[in-house]
């Protein structure tokens, strides 16, 4: 209502349409009858986004989502999918681009409707190459694949989406991988054409260009960068592209909660929407202080394994806690912890009986790994120094690495880099980090490694970490109750810096030296081997 009533203050801006109609839809709309035959005009391109955006206030990364999860370990809050309908040349991209910079929030997903056209038979590809395939048809796109898609990005899961030449008409070989986000924009001149995405979409939008403006936009378009000559544009337009907007497009205005008349250009209908936006998403902030309180007074979760704090342990711990150690003891009691660590975590992975006979001929009742392989993946960079340990009692393991940095200001976990083995999906996972404070990188590493292409199981990760929080033990374990926790300590609190308290301190600063006290010296030190 409140939405309502502040589009009605500019009705010659923009202004909201009732959405009647949906419930008498097939699963395609019906489209209108203009007596014509149907249209035929070439592909409309539409460059892919970049992997993430640069606005004057921040870089908005578009391969991530912060996995916030409440404290029965279910996902809070599904994303906000934008709708963004028009024609040809209307200013979709632009729109949906300046709401990503209005919006101002680190996780978006920018999908376009042109990834998704479908792969096209031989004389298919014939006839799109002489201009005579109908691209504007609702025909010509995938709508089961990008129905799916969607649906898995607006549940926060990591999809893989097509990559479309149009130069040949045809998908590219390698798709680009998208994890969800917090506010996906999905644009297309089809986007209000399908029932099942129309309930998908949580706004929809429609961008009212003038005819003459998008026919000036396409001109430009065509001559300077497709090398077309003005008569061959006016003709196809003509012929192609506006009875396809009359008979496919204009029509499913009538479905737009909003209607923005001249696209980019409009900035109070995009600061309106932007408002509305940011009203769906102040749950994250509520979701956050949730999991920050959910340990209270709860007892330890039995997925969490502690090392046992012997005399050689609490000595080890004695070290390395205290600020005047130098960095080459930091470095040789850290490896040790690591290793009774990393051994630990070892004997929570399945065995089987497997009898062996001893060189004096006699049998031997003994235990075999169950399971397909074991994966390292560590946590960039401080959880690359638990490798070594593992390498050294685990033959021929594989690595993978996850780049995760926790922004400073919101506390939410931004994803930078990610490379992991192939067929890692029924591998055993010990997932490296040397310390877990709130637990949201943890939390993060562990959505990208069971989601996606990935689709390593729960139940076959194990966290391993030299210490961590009380809150980040809860908050991974609220989250995903499968995943063995093994830690050599547990502090009791994190500030407000999600520093863990008494805790240790940088331990990638004290372990690499690079954020060393002039009294600390590199010469005859031993240096991490990798």
């Amino acid at each position: 209502n409140s939405l309502h009533a502040l589009l009605a203050e500019a009705p010659c801006t923009c202004f909201e349409l009732a959405g009647g109609g949906e419930g008498s839809l097939d699963r395609l709309l019906p489209s209108v009858s203009t007596g014509l035959s149907p249209r035929k005009r070439t592909t409309s391109q539409c460059k892919s986004e970049p992997p993430l955006l640069r606005t004057s206030k921040r870089t908005i990364y578009t391969a991530g989502r912060p996995p916030w999860y409440n404290e029965h370990g279910t996902q809070s809050k599904e994303a906000f999918v934008i709708g963004l309908c028009g024609g040809s040349a209307s200013g979709k991209t632009t729109v949906a681009r300046k709401i990503i910079e209005a919006l101002d929030v680190p996780w978006v997903v920018l999908l376009s409707m042109d990834s998704f056209y479908k792969v096209l038979s031989p004389e298919q590809q014939a006839m799109a190459a002489s201009n005579d395939y109908n691209f504007d048809h609702p025909d010509a796109f995938d709508f089961d694949l990008l129905t799916h898609t969607l649906r898995k990005l607006k549940q926060g899961k990591s999809v893989k989406i097509p990559v479309y030449d149009f130069t040949t008409h045809g998908r590219q070989k390698d798709w680009k991988t998208v994890y969800g986000a917090s506010v996906i924009i999905f644009e297309g001149i089809m986007a209000f054409a399908d029932k099942e995405l129309l309930q998908l979409l949580d706004m929809k939008i429609f961008v009212d260009t003038d005819s003459d403006i998008r026919l000036v936009r396409r001109l430009r378009r065509d001559i300077t960068e497709r090398g077309r000559d003005i008569e061959g544009v006016i003709k196809q337009y003509n012929k192609f592209v506006k009875p396809a907007f009359e008979q496919y497009i204009e029509p499913t205005m009538r479905l737009a909660d909003i209607v923005v008349p001249r696209g980019g250009g409009n900035m109070v209908a995009i600061d309106l929407i932007v408002q509305h936006v940011h009203s769906q998403l102040e749950e994250v902030s509520e979701v956050m202080a949730a999991l920050a309180s959910a340990h209270q007074a709860q007892p330890f979760p039995q997925t969490l394994s502690v090392l046992e704090s012997t005399p050689q342990v609490r000595g080890m711990h004695t070290i390395i806690r205290n600020k005047e150690t130098s960095r080459d003891e930091f470095i040789f009691y850290s490896k040790r912890l690591m290793r009774l660590l990393i051994e630990r975590a070892l004997s929570f992975l399945p065995s089987q009986v497997h009898i062996v006979q001893t060189p004096q001929g006699e049998d031997y009742e003994g235990k075999t790994f169950h399971g397909k392989r074991i994966t390292g993946v560590s946590i960039l960079r401080a959880g690359e120094t638990m490798e070594p340990a593992l390498r050294a009692v685990c033959k021929d393991v594989r690595i993978g690495k996850i780049l995760i940095q926790t922004n400073q200001d919101t506390g939410e976990p931004e994803l930078h880099y990610l490379r992991l083995p192939k067929d890692i999906s029924e591998d055993h996972v010990i997932l490296m980090d040397c310390t877990v404070s709130t637990g949201a990188a943890a939390m993060m590493a562990v959505r990208v490694l069971l989601v996606g292409d990935h689709d390593v199981q729960e139940d076959k990760i194990l966290l391993v970490s030299l210490l961590m929080a009380e809150m980040g033990v809860h908050s991974v374990a609220y989250a995903f109750p499968q995943v063995k926790i093994i830690t050599t300590a547990v502090d009791k609190k994190v500030n407000d810096l999600f520093h863990i308290i008494p805790g240790i301190g940088n331990f990638g600063d004290r372990y690499f030296g690079t954020d060393a006290p002039p009294d600390w010296s590199d010469e005859d030190m031993d240096e991490p081997s990798y």
